[in-house]
């Protein structure tokens, strides 16, 4: 939509997941994440820390369930979606300002860790790995080039 703040966030999730139903039986999830910038020290000559960003955010439905499955406290997620800006009354009768991130996609970082993905069920109940694509999409997968050693795109470009 127009005029929404999308942002991207690299961090670590401070604590679980926390996995609820609403009323109507809507999962969501609740998470923190912690990104923290490592800033150059050219006295020390290295990084240090700088400060930390702790965001929440919240997902829904599918996407919910499937990130209270896969993560973990400590774990080092990309995060990406809205930033949201709420406004409440707290117990005392302040006005209080929060602001989180509704996230559209969530994926764990592969720069210090590796990853195993696995399909989520649709329809059937049956999981499958990612890698084995359905027969329609390896219609266009190729193991060996064409004779000849040219590729012939004729007056397209190959991407």
């Amino acid at each position: 939509m127009a005029g929404e703040t999308i942002i991207t966030v690299v961090g670590n999730l401070t604590a679980d997941p926390e996995l609820r139903f609403t009323q109507g039986s809507v999962p969501v999830v609740n998470l923190t994440i912690a990104s923290t910038a490592r800033i150059a020290d050219r006295e020390a000559g290295g990084y240090k820390d700088g400060e930390s960003l702790f965001l929440r955010a919240v997902a829904w439905r599918d996407t919910a369930e499937h990130i209270a499955a896969t993560f973990t406290k400590g774990m080092r997620a990309i995060v990406q979606g809205r930033l949201r800006q709420r406004n409440y009354q707290d117990r005392e009768g302040n006005q209080r300002t929060t602001f989180e991130l509704e996230i559209d996609e969530i994926g764990p970082s592969l720069r210090f860790a590796t990853a195993q993905v696995t399909r989520a069920a649709h329809g059937n109940g049956q999981q499958r790995p990612a890698a084995s694509a359905p027969a329609q999409e390896q219609q266009w997968v190729t193991s060996e080039p064409p004779t000849g050693g040219e590729w012939n795109y004729g007056d397209d470009t190959p991407f």
